[in-house]
């Protein structure tokens, strides 16, 4: 693995956001999910999907806040355009559990 300086880190813009609406993305190749995500006044709200289906339902991510990546260039997922890479850790079969804060904190919070 390859160091990093503390400047590549800070190029890096992970904040806080709360899923404000989620739908299943029938469409895509592996089963997602397509979230809209508040982060605040600063950024506003952004979209993604995520192949996090294992773990998660529309309706139980509405209301969570989880941890994106928000200075990505906007990327096109089939018919869908997603504008934030969500973060998040494989569990002992390979699904993706979603990162989020320990307790409620405001949206748009940067990491560091």
């Amino acid at each position: 693995m390859s160091e990093i300086t503390f400047d590549d880190f800070l190029k890096v813009d992970i904040r806080v956001g709360e899923v404000t609406r989620a739908e299943p993305y029938p469409e895509a190749r592996k089963p997602a999910i397509k979230m809209w995500i508040d982060f605040g006044d600063e950024i506003g709200e952004r979209k993604t999907s995520a192949q996090v289906t294992a773990h998660y339902d529309p309706a139980s991510l509405v209301g969570k806040q989880v941890m994106a990546v928000v200075n990505f260039p906007p990327r096109q997922i089939g018919r869908f355009m997603s504008e934030v890479l969500v973060l998040g850790l494989p569990d002992e079969n390979g699904e993706i559990v979603l990162i989020g804060p320990d307790g409620e904190v405001p949206v748009g919070g940067r990491m560091h």
